[in-house]
């Protein structure tokens, strides 16, 4: 039996249940009916509970969605999705600048360090936070410094924490050959198809126009994936990111928006904006804030700016003060100046989160990147490390700091051998002709897209 993740409604109620009290609704009355009618808590780890629920439950979690979407919040007001809310709610929002200059080789660089912390974070994608730190001790792998691999493993232990089933065969030291094909990679190339076909006024429609032409739906996951599903159900933009979709605070308009940084070098707020009609495709709020703040992030760098917090800082301008995401971001950055050990920054970052907070969710994943940034002063190496060493959604949060770590190292080269020799300048994706592309391509081909008029 098929069962399609992220899309099953009796799920998605106990997802929204969970979101609903994140931004400030009180769902208890819908959430007792639920549980009444014999209704699941929504799955732990996957993305799909493993039998289908009866034709009433399913017409019920329905319904219920329906209802939790009217419920008033009481952060409605701190938390704005449209940009002129956003820019009120942020006292220090940068200055529209002329876009400064970037490199091709700096472009190459953020893209390997895109590939890089991603192929890290892959085999341990979905694994708790114990089972990452003892397979990676278990070959002396720790502190996080290299690739992770089984070769010396005890079977015990990868009985008791096996590998992401799809991602070990590609991505484990001993495996791996050239860049496999991950979401967190096709993002960035279609944000690249979508400059070069729209240029820099593209709207939001042009994202989901885009996305039907060369996205295949089985590459989407949890908000993108709702999206996707809205707009074949002749539901339109931003309605697609609201409609039955408790994922749309979660990581996936974050891994869409270096290249809106990349491409807006020495100019966050055009890059913010960017990002955030990109992100309205799919998320509300902080999952859009999330987005805003990794491309502001990477503009700063793009522009030449070399010191890691002056970026985060930067980043952190195009975020409302009194939102979550704020929060989040001004408490990881206490946390990464108050340890010398890392593992106490993900300690206290994991207490703060774990229990409320989905593991792919953009808040906590934002603060550990974040955390790892800062508490690596930028350095490449470790801040893929830590960044993936905390545990949640560990390809993409390596993805992330490997993109800002990569700009700030400036060129290929500045990054060890062993990150880069493996990648073998060579992606693979069904996107649109990118498959086998090589880095270097990809950042003429952005350094294109950064110089346009």
């Amino acid at each position: 039996m098929l069962r399609l993740t992220w899309v099953q409604p009796e799920d998605l109620l106990g997802h929204e249940l969970v979101q609903a009290r994140l931004d400030g609704r009180e769902p208890a009355r819908i959430e007792a009916r639920w549980r009444a009618a014999g209704g699941p808590a929504a799955p732990e780890r996957a993305g799909a509970s493993p039998q289908r629920a009866s034709r009433y439950l399913r017409l019920l979690a329905e319904d219920l969605l329906d209802e939790l979407a009217d419920l008033p919040s009481r952060l409605a007001e701190d938390e704005p999705t449209d940009l002129a809310g956003i820019r009120a709610a942020c006292p220090d929002w940068p200055a529209a600048r002329p876009r400064g200059e970037t490199t091709p080789l700096a472009l190459e660089a953020a893209w390997l360090g895109r590939a890089a912390g991603c192929l890290l974070g892959k085999p341990v994608e979905k694994l708790p936070l114990d089972g990452i730190r003892a397979l990676a001790r278990a070959t002396g792998n720790w502190p996080l410094a290299t690739w992770f691999t089984a070769r010396g493993v005890p079977g015990d232990l990868l009985a008791q924490y096996p590998w992401n089933r799809r991602s070990a065969p590609t991505s484990l030291a001993e495996n791996i050959d050239g860049m496999p094909e991950d979401d967190d990679l096709n993002y960035p190339l279609l944000g690249l198809l979508l400059l070069r076909r729209h240029g820099r006024g593209f709207s939001t429609a042009d994202v989901a126009a885009l996305w039907l032409d060369e996205l295949p739906p089985g590459r989407a996951f949890t908000a993108e994936r709702l999206a996707f599903r809205n707009l074949l159900c002749g539901i339109e933009p931003p309605h697609t990111a609201r409609h039955r979709n408790p994922f749309r605070e979660w990581i996936g308009a974050l891994i869409r928006a270096d290249v809106h940084g990349w491409t807006n070098p020495g100019d966050p707020a055009a890059a913010a904006g960017q990002a955030h009609r990109d992100a309205l495709l799919t998320h509300t709020a902080n999952g859009v804030y999330a987005a805003m703040f990794t491309a502001a992030t990477l503009a700063a760098a793009a522009g030449g700016e070399r010191d890691v917090h002056a970026c985060l800082r930067t980043g952190r301008t195009v975020v409302p003060d009194r939102s979550r995401l704020a929060g989040a971001i001004d408490h990881a950055l206490r946390l990464a100046a108050r340890h010398e050990d890392f593992d106490d920054v993900v300690d206290e970052l994991h207490a703060t989160y774990a229990a409320t907070h989905h593991w792919v969710h953009a808040i906590p994943n934002t603060a550990l990147t974040v955390a790892a940034l800062a508490h690596a002063g930028g350095d490449f190496a470790g801040s893929v490390c830590r960044a993936v060493s905390g545990g949640w959604d560990t390809d993409s949060n390596g993805a992330a700091a490997g993109s800002v770590a990569g700009l700030l190292a400036g060129t290929p080269e500045a990054l060890p051998d062993r990150w880069r020799a493996p990648l073998k300048n060579r992606l693979a994706t069904t996107v649109a002709d990118f498959d086998g592309t090589g880095f270097d391509t990809l950042a003429r081909l952005t350094h294109l897209e950064a110089t346009r008029p």
